[in-house]
């Protein structure tokens, strides 16, 4: 018992340098999510239909957000096994495929977006819930909806930047421009969903205004700093000289890449029918669900950030061939990241009967809310315990593995006992709810199993 005890517990010098990484992405998901809870409060302060509509739209824009960041996904492990390597070319390179490919994914994304916006919204609406429209629903989400659109090529480009610092390990300038953008959001939000300084209140889209502002301003920060600090940052330097990116690593990328965007793709339409099966409840528990995510994943800002710094050490010393150093500092992140959410879980299940009473909504939702964040608070550390596998295998390029362990088990798995159980019985929504996140605890086995193996210890950029 104590050696393996030894072999999940590191240094001092461990922790400080997995800290170094994660407490700027953490701080930078906290302020990101706390805000959205803000702003989720804020909204939901003028009715429930508004809060509604929103979360319906922003349900779709969840998964433009994650295509983009599974695409951003496959060409970081180039990068960060590139700057393990010290290869700036390669880095370069890198960026180079990351913003042709955001730039794509985001004409198609607007286009499918602005054409469909009506029928996929319609999708979540289904009569239940006491005081509830659901035609006052769809016009509020559509309002939101096609406003959002037009900040979706900022906030992509912004992430291109975003990834590229993190894979050469600098995770404050990230955290910097998300820390700046959600500030202006919250002020903005506050000054027009209400009407303050003069102005009229804008409700539903002046809440889509302040999240458009707030995209340019990150990415503006993004592209000043990167661009003035290029001696720090040299594949930053002469980016736009040349568009030319290598055909063999074009093609190394998107053999590498096209998994792990399929994957997010799959994964963010996994999680959305989800949301659309539980909503078959009655939009009670689309606003339950609504405020219940919102929350958890200010908690989860945890494991998040965790799982990212095992991307981002553990590719570097893959990318460098120290293997067995790999395997047993991913195996002392995955320790960590779990303990971690054992202690935040239980403040997420001591706040759950509070956080429900900020939201200007009925009886019903609030008492739905709070039995559906004790659940999240339970589920907590199996989720960090996946989230932590998840990117282990990605970082060393094992992406249709993570393709399977991620995706496909939502697939298979969770999305069928969902169908079932919400289409052939009359299940209420907190049941079901527990039922279809506890399918979590088979990932686990699945998913010690497959980092056990040490299949994903490669070094993929010889």
């Amino acid at each position: 018992m104590k050696l393996n005890l030894k072999r999940l517990i590191g240094t001092k010098e461990f922790y400080r340098t997995v800290l170094a990484i994660a407490i700027p992405i953490m701080v930078q998901s906290g302020i990101t999510q706390f805000v959205s809870l803000l702003d989720n409060v804020m909204v939901g302060s003028i009715g429930t239909e508004q809060l509604n509509g929103v979360a319906i739209a922003n349900q779709l824009v969840f998964v433009f957000n994650l295509c983009i960041f599974g695409g951003l996904s496959g060409a970081s492990i180039f990068g960060a096994q590139f700057n393990g390597k010290k290869d700036i070319d390669g880095m370069r390179h890198v960026m180079r495929f990351k913003l042709y490919f955001v730039i794509a994914t985001s004409i198609i994304g607007i286009v499918v977006l602005s054409v469909w916006s009506s029928p996929l919204i319609r999708l979540f609406l289904h009569e239940g819930g006491k005081d509830i429209d659901p035609a006052l629903t769809l016009s509020y989400g559509l309002d939101y909806l096609k406003l959002t659109l037009i900040g979706l090529i900022p906030y992509a480009i912004a992430q291109c930047y975003a990834s590229s610092f993190k894979e050469a390990g600098e995770t404050v300038i990230p955290m910097i421009g998300s820390g700046a953008a959600v500030i202006v959001n919250l002020v903005l939000n506050y000054i027009l969903i209400f009407g303050k300084l003069g102005l009229p209140a804008m409700g539903v889209k002046g809440a889509a205004i302040a999240t458009i502002i707030s995209r340019f301003v990150e990415l503006l920060i993004m592209v000043i700093w990167a661009h003035t600090h290029t001696r720090r940052f040299e594949f930053f330097h002469k980016l736009y000289a040349s568009f030319r990116v290598p055909k063999e690593l074009t093609w190394d990328i998107i053999k590498k890449g096209t998994p792990l965007m399929a994957n997010e793709l799959l994964w963010s339409l996994g999680m959305t029918t989800l949301t659309q099966r539980y909503s078959t409840r009655g939009l009670a528990a689309v606003a339950a669900i609504n405020i219940s995510s919102t929350v958890s994943n200010l908690f989860n800002v945890v494991f998040m950030a965790i799982g990212s710094s095992i991307g981002i050490i553990v590719g570097n010393l893959l990318g460098a061939k120290k293997f067995e150093e790999a395997k047993e500092t991913d195996r002392k992140i995955i320790a960590m990241s779990v303990m971690g959410c054992l202690c935040f879980g239980g403040l997420l299940a001591a706040c759950s009967g509070l956080i429900p009473n900020l939201y200007n909504t009925t009886a019903e939702v609030k008492a739905i809310a709070s039995a559906l964040l004790l659940i999240s608070a339970a589920m907590m550390p199996f989720n960090a315990f996946t989230h932590a596998c998840y990117f282990t295998l990605r970082s060393g390029g094992q992406t249709k593995i993570t393709m399977l362990f991620d995706s496909c088990y939502v697939w298979l798995i969770c999305i069928p006992v969902a169908v079932v159980l919400s289409k052939y019985t009359n299940m209420p929504i907190v049941p079901l709810f527990a039922i279809c996140s506890g399918t979590e605890l088979i990932k686990c086995i699945i998913g010690y199993l497959f980092v056990k193996s040490g299949k994903w210890v490669k070094n993929i950029v010889k």
